[in-house]
């Protein structure tokens, strides 16, 4: 849910924080007062299409914040910003835009900047807004699919894993084939090209720890004299009259004994007798080491003619000894293919073969699978369209399997075989339609409704957004409309602009957005209503102008009317 907005410098507003509750909240107030404008900047906040004209006059940039808490890790909230690299902790999601008045836009989620692309994939996951000319992807024939899918839940879901997973393999093995039916010029080049790298690759005769090796020997070599003169000095301070170790014999011969005298005192002779013979080892062990030492420019030209080749190889095919020998043998693999082509192409081609027919049974598997959904749906959006006395409207799921009976032929997608579009008729005798070319204004508002009351809670989107979608209508649509939106608010939160009483009746929250002149400057104002203050509302919008002691009645009657319909 939409927990909080904060708005500056946008359109008429100049500075606004609006906390949002769980449910259903209501926008009420007069005409142009700024209703559709906070709508507006949850639709730019959620990645929506911006514009410099929406930064408030006179000033150099607008700011957005939304602030939303997401309800379970199964959101799929989380699912997008994990690809995007983007944290959430303590399942809080924010959302952040600047528009300038440049038009440059600055976006930011949980403080990453984003582009707006990105933006729009995380907002999509959190508000769904629906407006008066506005159909989203419940007019969108190419998102009928996906939403029946979302709605057949996992009997649907099972078979679409299963059917992928043979789908992936399929393409994999496809693109393996076409790779070797290539134009045999091509190959030809390529088998070439691999042959040289092989050779060159096994030729050089790497091995792993080479080059730290060479490296450390020829750091050595390098450092022959300085390497040289100082274990000899080290050598001489240690051995010779008067040197390290006569002196520290000297101070182990004078601390014998001492013990004798003072029990405390023969910790000192042991620690020097040992300090003695490990410096008189060490001594031994330089003089070994200079004797071994050895300059070998020879030796060093060879070391530097090897690391060259092997810097080369690296430059080429891997940026460690280790990446190269792994690129040696994926290429060795390769060419077996190439030079035993014809039979690689054989045993592709049975594979893909016995792959498609696996691929149309797990296809027919998922369209049953569909069906069966789909004709779910139907009785349930049926009851829906029935209750907004919408009971001669006819909903249809259009089905077409690009299957040919007759052969099993069939052209097929990762999500299937299957064209799936929403049909409709409201009108008897009428022939089903798509969906978007059926309805008119006010049966468009009943008809969304009904299907998103539905899909509302298979969606898993936080925020539900209906902007004036209750227009055209009256009397008992009204009232069944303002029963279907708080039944939506039941599973997800729903922020509602509204001119109908009925409506307004049914909200949890009740926000009057009004608007006052200071300074010669308009501010938009957003108060939550008490129940006294709700009642007068409630009567403007019932009698339009005055407000008397009838229309407040009125207003008392829709509220008790809504609370008996809210009782669980």
């Amino acid at each position: 849910m939409i927990a909080e907005l904060t708005i500056k410098n946008f359109a008429i507003i100049e500075s606004l924080s609006i906390s949002f509750e769980k449910g259903l909240t209501v926008l009420t107030g007069e005409t142009g007062a700024g209703k559709s404008i906070i709508i507006d900047a949850i639709h730019l906040l959620a990645g929506g299409r911006g514009s410099h004209e929406y930064v408030r006059f006179g000033e150099k940039r607008a700011e957005l914040e939304g602030l939303f808490l997401l309800e379970d890790e199964s959101h799929p909230a989380y699912h997008v910003c994990g690809e995007l690299g983007i944290d959430i902790d303590d399942s809080m999601v924010v959302l952040r835009r600047e528009i300038h008045a440049s038009g440059k836009s600055v976006c930011r989620v949980n403080g990453k900047l984003v582009t707006i692309a990105l933006l729009r994939e995380v907002g999509q996951t959190l508000v769904d807004i629906h407006g008066q000319h506005e159909h989203q992807e419940l007019m969108d024939a190419d998102l009928h699919l996906p939403l029946l899918d979302q709605y057949g839940g996992k009997s649907v879901q099972k078979e679409l894993q299963s059917y992928s997973e043979v789908y992936d393999t399929y393409k994999d093995v496809e693109k393996r084939l076409l790779e070797l039916t290539d134009n045999e010029q091509k190959m030809a080049h390529r088998l070439d090209l691999l042959q040289f790298q092989a050779e060159e690759i096994n030729k050089a005769e790497l091995n792993i720890n080479e080059e730290e090796e060479l490296l450390a020997e020829r750091k050595k070599i390098s450092n022959y004299e300085r390497l040289y003169q100082s274990l000899n000095n080290c050598y001489h301070a240690l051995r010779g009259e008067q040197k390290g170790l006569d002196w520290v014999g000297q101070a182990m011969s004078e601390s014998e004994g001492l013990e004798e005298i003072d029990s405390e005192l023969k910790d000192i002779n042991e620690v020097i007798s040992n300090a003695f013979y490990q410096l008189e080892e060490l001594s031994y062990k330089i003089r070994d080491d200079i004797d071994q030492l050895e300059y070998d420019p020879n030796r060093l030209d060879f070391i530097e003619s090897r690391l060259n080749e092997i810097k080369q190889l690296k430059r080429k095919y891997g940026s460690t000894v280790a990446e190269v020998l792994e690129y040696g043998a994926k290429i060795e693999e390769e060419l077996e293919t190439l030079q035993n082509r014809d039979s690689h192409i054989h045993q592709l081609q049975q594979s893909l073969h016995s792959l498609k027919e696996d691929l149309l049974l797990e296809a027919k598997t998922l369209t049953d699978a569909r069906r069966k959904a789909a004709q779910k749906l139907m009785k349930s959006i049926h009851k829906e369209l029935k209750d907004l006395y919408l009971e001669k409207a006819i909903f249809d799921v259009n089905i077409e399997s690009r299957i040919n009976k007759s052969t099993d032929e069939f052209s097929f997608s990762k999500n299937g075989v299957d064209v799936v579009e929403f049909y409709l008729t409201t009108n008897p005798g009428e022939p089903l339609k798509p969906m978007a070319k059926v309805a008119s204004g006010g049966e468009l508002s009943r008809i969304m409704l009904a299907i998103k009351s539905i899909f509302s809670k298979h969606q898993g989107v936080t925020s539900i957004i209906f902007d004036e979608v209750d227009t055209g209508v009256s009397g008992r649509v009204a009232q069944a409309i303002a029963e279907k939106i708080y039944q939506v608010s039941v599973d997800s939160q729903v922020l509602c602009i509204s001119h109908l009483p009925q409506v307004a009746a049914m909200s949890d929250t009740h926000l009057f957005i009004s608007k006052e002149v200071s300074g010669e400057r308009t501010k938009t104002k957003v108060s939550e209503l008490n129940k006294d203050e709700k009642i007068s509302e409630i009567g403007r919008m019932i009698s339009g102008v005055e407000i008397t002691s009838l229309t407040k009645e009125h207003a008392r009657e829709l509220l008790e009317i809504a609370g008996s319909i809210k009782q669980p």
